[in-house]
């Protein structure tokens, strides 16, 4: 009986942001349930970090999230869509400087729940207890942690949303997957649409 070849314990950190809105950018969604396994399967990770802004409203996608197998690690957001007149360290653009808008169109917030350090943090905390490290992001912030486990053997991969990565990224090439080529088999599909 042959035993199959085992892969390196390898775990992966998931800039959640960059993924799906790069995903969506392109024209569709990821079926995070295809994407865990593939990452299993495909790389043999054992862990995979999920780096989220935190918001209330949210809660079943995180509980959802951590029941298909990613560690979701939270962020708590800030709106930054307001001006506050009142804080001196928000500074606005003077009336003519800013876009007119149509009479009773409602702003959207704006959340910002940037997560990169927190990634950073966990792929340095946890650098002893894996072998090959994945990063799952297009985001140029990440060049200085992709050349360090590169410089400690550790880098497996880096997959990218779609073609639009950072250019900084480009000197790891070898080691892109860009997501979008895998579309057919990870895009999520609505059974109950058809």
């Amino acid at each position: 009986m042959r035993r199959k070849s085992q892969k390196p314990n390898t775990y992966a950190f998931i800039d959640s942001q960059n993924l799906n809105l790069g995903t969506q950018r392109m024209g569709w969604k990821l079926d995070w349930r295809k994407f865990r396994q593939y990452l299993a399967d495909e790389y043999g990770v054992t862990k995979a970090y999920m780096f989220i802004g935190y918001m209330s409203e949210n809660e079943s996608l995180y509980e959802y999230m951590h029941e298909l197998g990613f560690l979701v690690v939270l962020k708590p957001t800030v709106d930054i869509s307001g001006h506050d007149k009142d804080d001196p360290q928000k500074l606005e653009a003077p009336a003519g400087d800013q876009p007119k808008k149509p009479e009773g169109d409602k702003e959207k917030p704006t959340i910002k729940g940037n997560v990169d350090a927190e990634l950073v943090l966990y792929a340095m905390k946890e650098l002893q207890h894996y072998k090959q490290a994945i990063i799952v992001s297009g985001d140029g912030d990440f060049f200085s942690l992709a050349e360090y486990l590169e410089e400690q053997g550790k880098l497996a991969q880096i997959l990218t949303p779609n073609w639009q990565y950072s250019s900084l990224l480009k000197v790891f090439d070898a080691k892109i997957t860009r997501l979008d080529q895998l579309r057919k088999q990870l895009a999520y599909h609505d059974r109950k649409k058809k």
